[in-house]
């Protein structure tokens, strides 16, 4: 971690523990004990989005890779793509195409691992892996050349709606008519299948959340003692979200030198880390509504459990977002749209999340 990105996770993590109710990003979650961590939370048999994918991608790749109608060379951006294990399936039919492969995530260390993976596994594939927030790399996806976009593992499931739409928005204006968006969401079910997911028997994914306090205290010198919180999932079926918690066992105060500040907690007290949103196609139309993105292809596994949704760019705004009676060019007739108005502070902050 740099000396920037330091003094950005000191602020941040300042601001969410003054806030009420507290509260700290999950993009925090992916130093390299949580990238290892996670990587262990998605062989967990209770987390079953990996293997949904997997069997998705392993059985139905000709299908997918038709559907991104690619005719000449094209980039293919991956964002989070962690340690590129469903992508490989992917990349190994997609072989005989001309492409060059762009894997984006938040962790240094992911990229790293996952380049070298490639070049191990796959030597012929073109790989040019970039480290960064994903906005903060979006812009260099404006270029001449056709692109395919993955945001897999249910990735997008780590925003609030609004947030969402925002950064499906975002990620519409760096893309050209035609362009296609792959991405992979977690489909509302019941509880008793989707909690286990968040809370695997082996502790992993209490590790993972409490790894958060560690890392705090590893890198800004804080105090947190681990044994003092635990973590805690819930999920609201009706609402399909999924949110992390890490719950103060007893009252305690926390120092950290890095800010110099202390933060106090009572016993109960929640620590908000994440949320795990739930889709179905009814929501993932309203979410790309208005953003250019139309949904051409659905690719679901067996138990319909996990969906691969594909988009392809259909029309670009000719003035700025959010402001009534921007127009649009189409490469298809449309009948109507209206845009949306959106406020609020999302900054397109995300990892390769835990969704």
């Amino acid at each position: 971690m740099t000396d920037q990105e330091r003094k950005v996770f000191a602020d941040e993590i300042s601001a969410g523990l003054s806030a009420n109710p507290k509260s700290i990003s999950s993009k925090w979650f992916y130093d390299e004990i949580g990238d290892d961590l996670f990587i262990k939370i998605m062989n967990m048999p209770e987390y079953y989005l990996t293997d949904c994918e997997f069997e998705i991608f392993n059985n139905q790749t000709d299908k997918i890779i038709e559907s991104f109608d690619m005719r000449r060379s094209f980039d293919l951006y991956e964002l989070g793509a962690g340690d590129g294990t469903k992508t490989i399936e992917l990349l190994k039919q997609l072989n005989a195409k001309q492409f060059t492969y762009r894997p984006i995530d938040i962790s240094t260390n992911a990229i790293s691992n996952l380049q070298s993976r490639i070049k191990d596994e796959l030597p012929e594939i073109v790989v040019e892996g970039i480290s960064g927030e994903y906005f903060k790399v979006l812009k260099n996806l404006k270029n001449n050349r056709p692109k395919v976009v993955l945001f897999l593992g249910s990735n997008i499931g780590n925003l609030r709606d609004d947030q969402a739409k925002d950064f499906l928005s975002k990620l519409s204006d760096c893309m050209h008519i035609g362009d296609k968006l792959l991405l992979g969401v977690d489909l509302k079910k019941d509880a008793s299948i989707i909690l286990p997911a968040y809370n695997d028997a082996q502790g992993h994914t209490a590790q993972f959340n409490l790894n958060l306090l560690q890392r705090i205290n590893r890198e800004l010198g804080a105090n947190y003692d681990l044994k003092k919180f635990r973590h805690t999932p819930v999920y609201d079926r009706e609402e399909g979200i999924a949110k992390s918690y890490l719950e103060c066992l007893e009252p305690t105060k926390v120092y950290i030198e890095a800010l110099d500040q202390s933060f106090e907690f009572e016993h109960g007290e929640r620590l908000f880390t994440e949320i795990s949103r739930k889709y179905d196609i009814d929501t993932l139309k309203l979410l790309t509504e208005s953003t250019g993105l139309e949904l051409i292809s659905t690719f679901y596994d067996s138990r319909k459990y996990f969906c691969d949704a594909l988009f392809e760019k259909q029309y670009r705004l000719k003035q700025p977002k959010y402001q009534g009676g921007a127009e649009f060019e189409f490469n298809r007739p449309v009948v109507a749209i209206e845009i949306t108005n959106f406020k609020g502070g999302y900054n397109g902050s995300v990892g390769s999340n835990h969704a």
